[in-house]
């Protein structure tokens, strides 16, 4: 229980604060990048999970999935509009279409939520329904706005 309400509060603090520490644009690209790339790393855990590939483990999944929401908000201080011209794999829709990303990350933000909930039930089975729903907010917005 420590361990999620420093990372809720971690997130929150940093979320806010982000953009106005980046000294230069490239700085808010390393940012959001690292995010994605935590993000990703811990989610794939619970994948393994919901796949077989690994022993199923309510307690790694839940801490698992807790990392998740806390990364899920963080990644967009980083699409500041200086960072737009600069290399990543965003799209160049992306930043014409800002709207429906966010919207999208809202999407994925609740998706990560539900599969966080889920998580603490210890039931395989509803693990595997918020991770699918999840997986499916991310896709969603990889498949339109990432190269």
């Amino acid at each position: 229980m420590k361990v999620r309400v420093w990372l809720a509060a971690a997130a929150l603090l940093s979320a806010g604060a982000a953009q106005a520490q980046f000294q230069k644009p490239e700085d808010a690209v390393k940012y959001r990048q690292a995010a994605f790339t935590v993000m990703g790393a811990h989610f794939g855990r619970i994948g393994a999970m919901v796949q077989g590939r690994v022993p199923f483990d309510a307690k790694v999944a839940q801490e698992n999935a807790a990392l998740v929401v806390a990364m899920s908000k963080l990644p967009w201080a980083g699409f500041t509009p200086e960072t737009e011209k600069l290399k990543s794999r965003t799209k160049p829709e992306a930043w014409m279409e800002m709207d429906k990303v966010r919207a999208g990350a809202d999407k994925m933000v609740k998706a990560v939520a539900e599969l966080e909930a889920a998580t603490r039930t210890g039931n395989l089975d509803a693990v595997k329904k918020t991770f699918g729903d999840a997986a499916a907010t991310c896709k969603a917005c990889h498949d339109a706005y990432r190269e």
